[in-house]
């Protein structure tokens, strides 16, 4: 009787403890799940709930900044290049180019989208609209560098990125603020001492590691995966400027320690220089840009805005350094077009090319050719009276 006892207790025991197990899940499922976003359903062709996450995270954001009339665009480089394969086809079809979960489905542990700065107010109801829908969320700010100077560092914060987690998913949203040079800029992702480090896997971020420079995109309205979102017009140009959009500051700090040491020159002939060498390098990149060929500052003029944020008045000439391979035929009769006459043309293209063309008065622009071998890069250098050669 005893041993029929203790069958008994352990049958109720048992019985009970599923129970609980069952109760438990069913709350789970229904309850907190729907409170935090933990599970989702399914959605036409996706292959698992994981993969359903990713986008019903998506479409809820999507769904917030609507409701907030926030405008934005996707910048997410993985989903980009997967779009752009197919961009003729999303184009031309406005439901997408397929039912199946394409995209917005693919592995990763991000999606990124850009907010134009001057496109919305910090409203404090967005916010709080995000928390209602189950979103987490961390506003990283640091310094305005627009509005720093020669003569003030105005220590200012403006938000730059803001993360919103939901369930296993988070959004990173990348705020673009216009400088101007009429291009867009972003800043560092730089958390602060008390910020949770472990929030998301941070080092897994696409943009953040350091500031950015874009130039703006013209915007396209399509439909992914059955989301309406914008993205650059043509994806694959703007895929290809990430890889060169680090941004440097100027070093303000430093170049006024050096005017302490070496008193800045003032004189109207300098200011005067300044003026047409900053006139004729905009009028340079103008050209260069349009012609597709990429450029950066070289020699003296590099020197003057790493070291004293300026042109350099004594150095009489501006300045450019361009990969060999970049050069086109179309360089000269392009600069001649824009109003700037060939004055000099040294060597030649398969050895230490270098084009000279006359600026405004005296002033020019020299632009050195730059030539790759194994383990070292040279450029040539020709001495104008003696015909002289150097290698650099």
């Amino acid at each position: 009787m005893q041993k029929i006892n203790k069958n008994v207790v352990l049958a109720l025991l048992s019985l009970t403890s599923l129970a609980f197990l069952l109760f438990q899940l069913y709350y789970y499922k229904f309850y907190l799940s729907q409170k935090n976003g933990a599970v989702f359903s399914k959605i036409r062709g996706s292959q698992s709930g994981q993969d359903s996450t990713r986008w019903h995270v998506v479409r809820k954001f999507l769904d917030l900044i609507s409701s907030h009339n926030i405008p934005v665009y996707l910048i997410d480089p993985l989903i980009l290049g997967l779009v752009d394969k197919d961009i003729e086809q999303i184009r031309s079809s406005p439901d997408g180019p397929s039912p199946e979960c394409k995209y917005f489905c693919a592995p990763r542990d991000f999606t990124t989208f850009a907010l134009l700065d001057k496109t919305w107010k910090h409203e404090v109801g967005f916010f709080r609209t995000a928390e209602k829908m189950g979103f987490q969320w961390l506003k990283i700010m640091n310094k305005d560098p627009r509005l720093d100077g020669m003569d003030d560092l105005s220590g200012i914060e403006i938000p730059l990125h803001y993360i919103f987690k939901l369930a296993s998913h988070a959004i990173h949203l990348v705020v673009f603020y216009e400088r101007s040079g009429n291009y867009l800029w972003h800043g560092p992702l730089r958390l602060k001492q008390h910020m949770d480090r472990k929030f998301v896997p941070f080092r897994k971020l696409h943009f953040g590691r350091h500031p950015g420079a874009y130039e703006k995109p013209e915007l396209l309205l399509v439909s992914i995966d059955g989301l309406e979102v914008q993205i650059p017009k043509n994806p694959s140009s703007f895929l290809k400027e990430i890889s060169y959009s680090r941004f440097l500051e100027c070093r303000y700090r430093e170049a006024r320690a050096f005017f302490q040491l070496y008193p800045d020159d003032a004189s109207l002939d300098a200011v005067d220089f300044r003026k047409k060498a900053k006139s004729l390098l905009h009028l340079a990149a103008l050209t260069l840009n349009e012609l597709g060929v990429k450029f950066w500052l070289s020699s003296g003029t590099c020197l003057g805005w790493y070291r004293q944020c300026n042109v350099i008045p004594h150095s009489k000439d501006v300045d450019l350094g361009v990969f060999i391979r970049d050069y086109k035929a179309d360089i000269i009769p392009a600069f001649q077009k824009a109003g700037l006459p060939l004055k000099h043309k040294f060597g030649k293209v398969e050895d230490s090319l270098e084009l000279s063309f006359q600026g405004e008065d005296d002033v020019k622009l020299d632009i050195f050719f730059f030539y790759e071998e194994n383990d070292h890069i040279w450029n040539g250098g020709t001495q104008a009276k003696s015909g002289k050669k150097f290698k650099y």
